[in-house]
């Protein structure tokens, strides 16, 4: 983190082994040589490895570094709050329609990297057959199999039946290539136009 590093004058060992900011290995020097160097260079002299001996110190813009770091540790919440698990809901008896306005929402959520609970929820009777919410599982599986991998296999709990389903990155490359074999009719048609109309070219010539 940012904060924890020791800066500048905060370094009290005698020696450090000094890295500058380009990069470079000088070796090791004294604390009080390095932090010259630095000062030299309107930056500051950081210690990266404290545990090191002796410790690795770096020449370098510590503002500037400290801002980079923040913005990484920001970027990294933003993403961990925004990749989650997504619930969708579905009934044993569930219409035609509805069954693909949730499939649709959960392969968005797949696609955008979210896993996703799927619930299957009894109601009175229906308890007693499991088999039907079971069926409306295997469908959803079937249709998202492009893009879902079962991370939590379907199991009864209470009243409700749930699965977990991850995105299945491997995917991706599969679907790739179905779109380049369906490409490769439409690149042939050109050919077939040519052969075409060479053969009316000679036809007419006939006719002269």
């Amino acid at each position: 983190m940012p904060g924890d590093h020791r800066v500048n004058e905060r370094i009290r060992v005698e020696t450090v082994r000094l890295i500058d900011h380009e990069g470079n290995q000088r070796g090791v020097t004294t604390s009080k040589e390095a932090l010259a160097l630095a000062r030299s260079l309107d930056l500051d002299l950081v210690e990266i490895a404290p545990t090191a001996q002796p410790p690795v110190c770096r020449i370098m813009d510590y503002g500037k570094f400290k801002f980079d770091e923040a913005q990484k540790a920001k970027e990294s919440r933003r993403k961990t709050q925004n990749v989650g698990v997504k619930e969708m809901k579905y009934r044993p008896k569930i219409g035609p329609g509805d069954f693909d306005t949730k499939t649709r929402l959960v392969e968005k959520f797949l696609t955008e990297g979210h896993k996703v609970k799927v619930t299957i929820m009894f109601r009175g009777r229906e308890s007693a057959h499991p088999e039907l919410g079971k069926k409306i599982l295997d469908r959803l599986v079937e249709r998202l199999a492009d893009v879902a991998k079962v991370e939590s296999a379907a199991k009864l709990d209470g009243r409700n039946m749930i699965m977990v389903l991850g995105p299945d990155k491997k995917s991706k490359p599969k679907a790739d290539a179905v779109k380049e074999q369906t490409a490769v009719p439409t690149e042939t048609a050109p050919t077939v136009l040519v052969t075409e109309t060479q053969e009316e070219s000679n036809n007419a010539k006939d006719e002269d």
